[in-house]
């Protein structure tokens, strides 16, 4: 059986039921069309490692990774647009939040704090507020610690509770937490928007067909336009699929190199 995977925005519990009615019509639109072994739920598991499984059908996966790990491995099936704040098509950008009594207005006025990430290979939460850091650091610091907090929500939550200082917030979770979940960002401030590149690319194995590809592109387009799933579509702000080159998401990369150019590889 095939491995399906859409676990980068399930929470909270609205976009997991939502998320579960748009594989559902997926799932059967593949089977109409005559792709076999699509599993009938969503596995849990991201499915983003350096290895991705062999018998991977779909998977959503962060920009970051692609570029650095994921090239050669995968195919881009497609990117999806959000209609959050912060979304520009299929490019997106991350919030900068702080407490809202942070005495804080600019980037340089975190110099010295304590800044939260949810993963060090992660574009939005690590990658993006690196390249706003690079040019303000200093011997390759800038930070007074760095925290590791595993997820979105969580370092959401390290700001909010006072134990970190600052988090880059990509605008989609951001988006999402104020709509279904707004008492946790209640007592947060944006202070500024990074840099945009290409959003969360949906991928396959490296070796499916052209004609398995070109499945998975035809199905996620009328799932667009599919009257039922307009209650979903909403629920997850979802707008559109588009379709993205290799060199689209060469941008993720070449603001990693810029850091690195500046003296800057690491959040520090």
């Amino acid at each position: 059986m095939r491995i399906a995977s859409l676990a980068m925005y399930v929470s909270p519990q609205p976009l997991a039921a939502a998320t579960a009615t748009l594989w559902a019509f997926l799932r059967d639109d593949l089977r109409r069309e005559g792709l076999t072994d699509v599993p009938d739920r969503l596995d849990a598991v991201l499915h983003h490692a350096d290895a991705p499984h062999p018998a991977l059908l779909l998977a959503q996966t962060c920009g970051y990774p692609y570029v650095r790990h994921l090239r050669g491995k995968v195919r881009l099936a497609a990117t999806p647009v959000y209609g959050h704040p912060g979304c520009d098509g299929p490019d997106m950008c991350s919030f900068v939040i702080v407490r809202a009594n942070a005495p804080v207005r600019s980037l340089e006025d975190l110099r010295g704090t304590r800044a939260a990430i949810n993963d060090p290979i992660s574009n939005s939460g690590t990658n993006l507020l690196r390249a706003a850091i690079a040019p303000r650091s200093r011997n390759g610091r800038f930070f007074s610690s760095v925290a590791e907090t595993g997820s979105h929500l969580a370092s959401i939550d390290a700001v909010a509770s006072g134990t970190a200082d600052v988090a880059a917030i990509d605008c989609v979770t951001y988006g999402n937490t104020q709509r279904f979940d707004p008492e946790r960002v209640a007592g947060l401030r944006v202070l500024t928007a990074t840099a945009s590149t290409p959003g969360l690319p949906l991928v396959t194995r490296g070796d499916a067909s052209d004609d398995e590809l070109l499945l998975l592109r035809s199905s996620l387009g009328r799932a667009i336009t599919e009257p039922h799933l307009a209650e979903a579509r909403a629920v997850l702000s979802l707008k559109d699929f588009a379709v993205l080159s290799d060199a689209d998401y060469e941008p993720v990369a070449e603001l990693a190199r810029f850091a690195h150019r500046l003296g800057y590889p690491e959040i520090a």
